[in-house]
């Protein structure tokens, strides 16, 4: 009952907190049923003076930082899903950064002693103070003596104490709330609150195992060898723990200081479209991309190399969903709607029952206002807000193995529009997207799908004396069943017995009429 009540506590503490800084001020009424309106104007009642002065991203800012890292994250991932929040929320919480307080260097260098053994001396020559703290972690400078005995330069990031108790402890109240939103609203349930939940707990619990981080920077840095414009910092293993993260010190600029990008001599436009390519490259050819590619971590080298860092969000894609995501995106490049329609109904994004062509019209309508502007005449919002109305008029359901990519895509269009606000999406995007389509669902793609098909159906035949074994095993049991009768093993006993102290006489006639009619389905199975 406790168990229950706690989260319940917690989540009316949360919600109290928001009613004191103002965030339910930020909804429209007009747009309300009766019921939550009232629940609006009854909070509303909560709010501090003077509190109408501050605009709504110092609203929501103040509010989650109140909360806590686990509040801080769930605002940073809401952000990407405007069809949950709305537009207007969606947009203020994308303007939500890890701008919380570092928390002090000798808890950092007790965390650095506990997990990786030994004095900080013995691991570091140096170990500086924070420079950069977000809500899960912190990353200090350091110095230490390299394998040729010279002094190396290396980033630490150490993880928040006492992050993980408090993120399980919040979590409870977030499933409470998606419970409560399935149960008490119908309309929610297209969204799958609950699901969308369960995305954010497993992006998170990965992101605070910094030993998760460190194998998808490995991984990433093996897949973007061959780039010559994007790598990501090298790891240092030996360095390395759960709460402890040694890597390359990346000497560049952040992309969010654009004075500096420009004093330094990079082309803006150029590194806006390194941004975009770097992005559908990874998750088009590779399958695994990096989900949080906002300024903060993505830097530019001298050389003009871009680098990511923090890859503690990372997202993946299967092969048929990025076949599925270069035919939509080639689609819309090439104006085909009638393919990005059709491509939707295969991979079963939109329900069989609706029609294809009315679809087809639908997407047209989103697609045509692109063509031949730039992004500067294109209205996001706008297109947005049709994009989800689609959504709603064909029953389409959200997809949670897609949530990170569109998060991402969101991320990565807004940093490369911060560099080039003339940015055209569309024809950054053709080359990555055309070469992809070309080798996988071209003539080399089709070859390359009948040696797979061909490894296959080797392996199949491999395991055919195996599969032939259990037949024939499966087949004697079946005859033994239909010589011998039913029998049970030990355990069954036992239930059946546990089962007739606790019922009725009625109760145990059931339970033998269950197994008479097993045994009448295996002889008939058998004859």
């Amino acid at each position: 009952m406790i168990a229950n009540i706690v989260p319940f506590m917690r989540l009316g503490f949360a919600g109290f907190v928001m009613a004191r800084e103002g965030v339910f001020g930020l909804v429209s009424l007009p747009d309300l049923p009766p019921g939550p309106r009232l629940a609006i104007r009854t909070a509303r009642m909560l709010e501090r003076r003077g509190i109408e002065k501050k605009d709504a991203a110092a609203r929501l800012t103040d509010a989650l930082n109140r909360l806590g890292p686990s509040y801080i994250k769930l605002g940073q991932f809401l952000a990407t899903r405007p069809d949950v929040v709305g537009k207007e929320a969606a947009k203020e919480l994308s303007a939500l950064q890890d701008n919380v307080p570092p928390f002090l260097t000798q808890y950092a260098r007790k965390t650095v002693e506990e997990q990786l053994g030994n004095t900080v001396e013995y691991h570091f020559e140096e170990f500086g103070d924070p420079v950069a703290a977000a809500s899960i972690a912190q990353v200090h400078p350091a110095y230490l003596r390299n394998r040729d005995g010279e002094l190396e330069k290396v980033a630490v990031k150490v993880l928040r104490p006492g992050v993980e108790r408090g993120f399980k402890r919040d979590l409870k109240s977030f499933y409470l709330a998606a419970r409560l939103a399935e149960r008490f609203s119908k309309a929610s349930r297209r969204l799958r609150p609950i699901a969308t939940v369960e995305t954010y707990e497993r992006s998170v619990i990965l992101e605070m195992d910094l030993r998760m981080e460190a194998a998808a920077l490995s991984e990433m840095g093996e897949n973007s060898k061959e780039d010559t414009d994007f790598r990501v910092p090298s790891v240092d293993w030996p360095r390395t723990s759960r709460s402890v993260l040694t890597m390359e010190w990346i000497d560049g600029v952040k992309l969010s200081n654009l004075e500096g990008i420009e004093e330094a001599g990079h082309d803006l436009p150029e590194l806006g479209n390194k941004v975009i390519q770097s992005f559908l490259r990874h998750a088009v050819r590779d399958g695994f991309f990096h989900a949080d590619m906002h300024q903060g971590n993505l830097f530019v080298e001298p050389d003009g190399t871009l680098v990511a860092v923090d890859l503690g969000i990372t997202g993946r894609l299967g092969l048929s969903e990025r076949r599925f995501l270069a035919e939509i995106l080639y689609g819309f490049i090439t104006r085909n709607y009638l393919r990005v329609a059709e491509v939707h109904f295969e991979a079963g994004y939109v329900p069989a029952d609706q029609d294809v062509d009315i679809f087809a019209q639908a997407i047209r309508a989103i697609g045509e206002p692109i063509h031949g502007h730039d992004a500067s005449e294109i209205s996001m919002a706008r297109l947005l807000t049709q994009l989800f109305e689609v959504t709603e008029m064909f029953n389409m359901h959200t997809q949670p193995q897609l949530i990170l990519l569109q998060k991402n895509m969101v991320l990565a269009e807004g940093v490369a529009r911060s560099l080039n606000p003339h940015l055209d999406m569309w024809k950054t995007s053709d080359p990555v997207v055309t070469s992809w389509i070309q080798r996988n669902l071209g003539p080399i793609g089709r070859i390359t799908d009948l040696a797979t098909g061909v490894t296959v159906l080797g392996r199949l035949a491999g395991d055919l004396p195996i599969i032939a074994d259990r037949v024939s095993a499966f087949s004697n049991h079946l005859e033994q069943m239909a010589n011998n009768g039913l029998r049970f093993d030990e355990k069954t006993a036992d239930a059946i017995g546990k089962a007739e102290a606790k019922h009725s006489r009625s109760g145990r006639v059931a339970l033998w009429v269950i197994a008479v009619a097993l045994s009448a389905i295996a002889y008939g199975i058998y004859f």
